[in-house]
């Protein structure tokens, strides 16, 4: 059965890359059409309108799309975003960023409310501080900072937040140094699909843990650096850079593509409070996942 997988072209689609690669996928039947995203807004219309099965990004997004009345279903995690808080060289601190442009992919989802999050920690405010300028998934985001000199900060990951760096680039700090845990790209889908393909959600989500476990083993390392650098052209030094940040604990990818409980909440908590959402209270998680299928995926 064909599968078409929406993505960002980002290191955090490795698991899902080499189970194609190691057939993880053929063995249980299925042929896997990857597409990628330019933006969280075309993949939430893509999902929505039946244009791919499959979404791999922020969770967020789901949540969002949840909230705007579309029937998605979060149905596995899969990493905690290893976002660094990347500025322009000449910023030395968060306060330089006082009434500068902060790039996002889209203003109201995911990794654009982390590092709102993150300025107002620091006393800066949308709007009154600092306003925010879209620029596209991490790929073109990254790339417009280097381009644009008004673009002073943006959240960026591997590979893009290591070969930004000796393009005028730097970190301020990782997002999970900065804010903690935090549940960041997972799979969703829509659920009436994922009700009518419950054998096959199941058998995907099983090949998909199986890539992550095969990305995730250490014997693997040096085949899978080969990967990164053959798939997104990497020099050896940000390739197993890029691997490190990966299979870091707690920043990286999740072992078994594990939902992260407290990270959800986190990230549930960020969205009230940054959008006022749900009067600022966060609401039980249960709403936005389903885990039935994961959880059967497991036993294979």
């Amino acid at each position: 059965m064909l599968l078409r997988v929406n993505i960002f072209n980002t290191s955090s689609n490795l698991p899902l890359l080499a189970a194609v690669d190691k057939g993880y996928f053929d063995k249980r039947g299925l042929t896997i059409e990857t597409q990628n995203t330019p933006n969280s807004d075309e993949q939430r219309a893509g999902l929505s309108s039946g244009k791919f099965e499959i979404a791999h990004a922020a969770v967020d997004n789901a949540v969002a799309m949840i909230e705007a009345a579309h029937d998605v279903v979060i149905v596995s995690g899969g990493d905690a975003g290893m976002n660094d808080f990347m500025v322009r060289d000449e910023i030395h601190s968060i306060q330089d960023l006082r009434g500068k442009l902060l790039a996002v992919d889209a203003p109201n989802t995911a990794y654009a409310l982390a590092a709102k999050k993150i300025l107002k920690l620091n006393g800066l405010l949308e709007n009154r501080d600092y306003t925010v300028k879209l620029a596209g998934g991490t790929g073109p985001r990254a790339a417009a900072m280097v381009a644009d000199p008004e673009l002073a900060a943006g959240m960026i990951n591997p590979p893009f937040s290591l070969s930004v760096l000796d393009k005028g680039l730097k970190s301020l700090g990782s997002q999970f140094d900065l804010l903690g845990p935090y549940q960041a790209t997972g799979a969703f889908v829509m659920r009436q699909w994922a009700a009518s393909h419950a054998d096959v959600l199941t058998k995907y989500l099983a090949a998909y843990i199986e890539g992550q476990r095969y990305v995730m083993n250490p014997a693997n390392q040096t085949e899978m650096v080969a990967l990164l650098m053959t798939r997104f052209k990497l020099t050896q030094d940000v390739a197993n850079g890029t691997y490190a940040a990966l299979v870091k604990p707690g920043s990286g990818l999740a072992p078994d593509a594990r939902l992260d409980a407290e990270g959800f909440k986190a990230m549930l908590a960020i969205r009230a409070e940054m959008e006022g959402m749900w009067g600022g209270t966060p609401p039980a998680p249960g709403k936005y996942l389903d885990l039935t299928h994961y959880d059967k995926a497991l036993q294979e």
